[in-house]
């Protein structure tokens, strides 16, 4: 008789049991807001787990409104089915409480700005920074979806500096699958190896860029918007026809203009006197169109009113 072989049931069943974890299986996301929800839309929709911190229970409700909203919008466009959707809803976690990132290997600070002044405070993303030291595993990595602020200032008072690093998301542009990786002064070469690998597993493309205020999509961007300003100003162009000529002539998928009202004005004002104040140079000192947005209060979609105007969806009222 054949001898009987027996083997474990967990290579087989639906237990997790006994299973080893892959990388980046479980992350975390500081702030649910518009950056934060893409960046947990994107994790979710590329089989990750999600866990994302949010101050309260009516922020969380919101935050999941924001990640049906984008789910919603790959069903209009036949890129998910209403299972996958639920499916992927289940993988994403929110809470108040740090404590929930335990066992995240990659947690990502993307805290709101200010509405009224368009700012990120240092000191509150430095105590994100030391909450998340607390909870995690020494070989987990912490980031910071930056723009102007440098890592390495955010990653100063902790004890492993080397596990620390920046991003950058391009969330205002529809799908565009690019992020900017920034390592800091004591960031490690595995921790920059294993974002690079975060960055290939959502099927993002990657840069590295050197710690500098504005990195490399901010400072294009800002100053081809001050610019398009000065067109404006001067009465040579229209804001429909400057951003026609972006999209139909250099192939842009919108306008300088569309892509400053769905960032916010006040936003980008604040970018903008930041990179005033550390370069001195003439060329990111903000426009007196944006100062004139800015100060009426037209941000954007976010009021309905910028460079456009807007309906309740979002949409350009002709």
């Amino acid at each position: 008789m054949a001898e009987e072989i027996v083997e474990a049931i967990e290579r087989y069943g639906l237990s997790k049991r006994n299973r080893k974890r892959t990388l980046f299986s479980r992350i975390g996301v500081v702030g649910c807001g518009k950056e934060g929800s893409v960046i947990a839309t994107t994790a979710a929709l590329n089989g990750m787990e999600v866990v994302f911190l949010e101050p309260n229970e009516e922020s969380i409700a919101n935050a999941f409104s924001r990640i049906e909203e984008k789910f919603d919008k790959k069903i209009q466009n036949w890129g998910l089915t209403e299972n996958e959707k639920k499916a992927m809803l289940s993988r994403i976690t929110g809470t108040s409480n740090y404590d929930d990132f335990k066992g995240c290997d990659f947690v990502i600070e993307a805290i709101r700005y200010n509405n009224q002044t368009g700012e990120r405070r240092i000191t509150h993303r430095k105590e994100v920074f030391t909450e998340l030291e607390r909870v995690l595993s020494p070989s987990a990595i912490i980031a910071s979806n930056v723009s102007t602020v440098i890592v390495t200032d955010l990653a100063s008072e902790l004890e492993h500096t080397d596990r620390c690093i920046g991003l950058h998301f391009l969330s205002n542009v529809p799908d565009s699958q690019i992020i900017e990786i920034v390592p800091g002064l004591n960031t490690s070469n595995e921790t920059y190896d294993k974002v690079c690998q975060f960055a290939k597993l959502i099927n993002h493309q990657y840069i590295p860029v050197m710690e500098s205020s504005g990195l490399v999509s901010i400072r294009l961007f800002l100053i081809q918007l001050n610019e398009a300003c000065g067109i404006l100003m001067e009465g040579i162009s229209s804001v429909e026809d400057i951003d026609r000529v972006l999209t139909i002539g250099f192939g842009h998928r919108q306008g300088v203009f569309r892509t400053a009202d769905q960032m916010g004005i006040e936003k980008i004002v604040r970018l903008l006197e930041n990179l005033w104040e550390e370069y001195g140079s003439i060329k990111y000192k903000p426009s007196p169109v944006l100062l004139r947005l800015f100060r009426a209060k037209h941000f954007g979609i976010s009021t309905n009113k910028g460079f456009y105007t807007y309906d309740e969806f979002g949409n350009i009222i002709k």
